[in-house]
């Protein structure tokens, strides 16, 4: 009941939160330089797409690719004018390593423009080969995350992955050989497929600890509204009951080996994320169809690849829609990404926020303090076991949110 509770109220509250104003020219000007970001890095090209994926992503073109990392190199620079000093680069997907000769390139100006300290970059199991591996560490990427899903053959069939990728045995020697090449190596995992079991989910989990992976990703099925149909189609109706078995599995086999970098993500020693939001309080987004945070306001660029690359091309931030958020909203989001991150400073948000922060969440900070879901040991608030599936299941509609949203911008560019 609880459970269905959260849902029900994450789900109104992100859907609002969604809603973007369209038109106009939002200030990215910094206004603090000193302040960390990170830059956010979108490759929307993939050679074959994936039915479950909500992600901004086409099927690979050559010739058109190259001309869009021309663009991203424009639009590093309209970033670097306005005066950023990003501390931290991630590049998602798409499958970003698509070219690897242009992404080096790319990640080259903004390795020139920016102190950068960390780089993250994701890739599919079948560009793990010596040649790209090489490519990514000279250039300075000292993390790689891999997408998975899964090692169970029949599910990576259900995915469409199989013939893309390799079998599940092949996918774990790629692994293996590919240990050591970086700071962290990190498996994308998910769980509560349909036709997932708990034997499959265990055996996964076993292959993971066999090959002692840096970190591994967990994160629940998320199911947008335009895929809905694609995905009950292919894999069942999804069982969120059993998602709260699987999570509570994964987390009894992983903690120890692994201690938690947030609630769905366990690392063996202090590491970057792909929830690069939790680490950074802003994150500027470029590349057609990512979305950035700054200054308080979210932001999408076009996810029409021929407008934002004419729009750079002209010297324009490719902006096709923002929203800027409300003090209140601006601590509701610090409050669910920082516990995402299963702690949070309170003296700190105090500050940030001219102390208004407990008369502002006081509310539900007892809600989710009597339901058994933080405890408070100055001077943070700490998530507890019970309260890291709620974070799940927050976390996983606020997902489904933004990729709700970024179809109905596919839509609109008629993608």
């Amino acid at each position: 009941m609880l459970n269905a509770i959260i849902t029900r109220k994450a789900k109104q509250e992100f859907a609002r939160a969604m809603k973007f104003d369209n038109g106009g020219t939002p200030d990215l000007t910094p206004r603090d330089v000193t302040k960390p970001r990170l830059l956010y890095i979108h490759i929307p090209f993939c050679e074959q797409l994936c039915p479950y994926c909500s992600f901004h992503r086409v099927v690979f073109n050559e010739s058109l690719c190259r001309d869009y990392h021309h663009a991203l190199r424009k639009e590093i620079i309209l970033y670097r004018k306005l005066g950023y000093a990003f501390s931290g680069v991630y590049v998602g997907g798409g499958t970003p390593t698509v070219m690897m000769e242009e992404l080096e390139e790319t990640l080259f100006l903004a390795k020139q423009s920016f102190p950068l300290r960390e780089m993250s970059v994701e890739t599919n199991p079948n560009h793990l080969t010596d040649k790209n591996m090489t490519a990514l560490k000279r250039i300075g990427v000292n993390r790689l995350s891999v997408g998975i899903q899964s090692f169970d053959n029949r599910l990576l069939k259900d995915m469409d992955r199989y013939e893309k990728y390799g079998s599940g045995e092949a996918v774990a020697e790629r692994l293996l050989q590919a240990l050591g090449y970086f700071d962290t190596l990190n498996a994308d995992m998910m769980f509560n497929f349909p036709s997932q079991t708990a034997s499959i989910l265990d055996r996964d989990l076993d292959i993971l600890l066999e090959i002692g992976m840096d970190q591994i990703t967990y994160y629940p099925l998320m199911v947008s509204d335009l895929t809905r149909d694609t995905v009950y189609k292919t894999f069942g109706q999804v069982n969120y009951g059993k998602e709260e078995q699987f999570y509570h599995r994964i987390v009894e086999r992983l903690v120890p080996p692994y201690r938690f970098s947030s609630a769905w993500c366990f690392s063996k020693k202090a590491a970057m994320i792909d929830e690069y939001i939790v680490d950074y309080d802003e994150y500027a987004g470029l590349g057609s169809g990512s979305v950035g945070y700054l200054n308080g306001m979210c932001y999408a660029n076009t996810f029409d690849i021929a407008k934002y690359i004419a729009q750079v091309a002209r010297g324009e931030m490719p902006v096709m829609a923002y929203r800027s958020f409300s003090g209140k909203d601006r601590m509701r989001y610090d409050f669910l990404m920082k516990l995402f991150g299963m702690k949070l400073h309170v003296p700190a948000l105090k500050e940030k926020y001219g102390g208004i922060f407990h008369r502002v969440l006081w509310l539900d900070i007892l809600a989710f303090s009597l339901a058994g879901g933080l405890r408070y040991r100055k001077p943070y608030f700490y998530l507890t076991k019970r309260g890291c599936y709620m974070w799940v299941i927050m976390m996983r509609e606020f997902f489904i949110a933004v990729n709700n949203f970024r179809d109905f911008c596919r839509a609109h560019a008629a993608l």
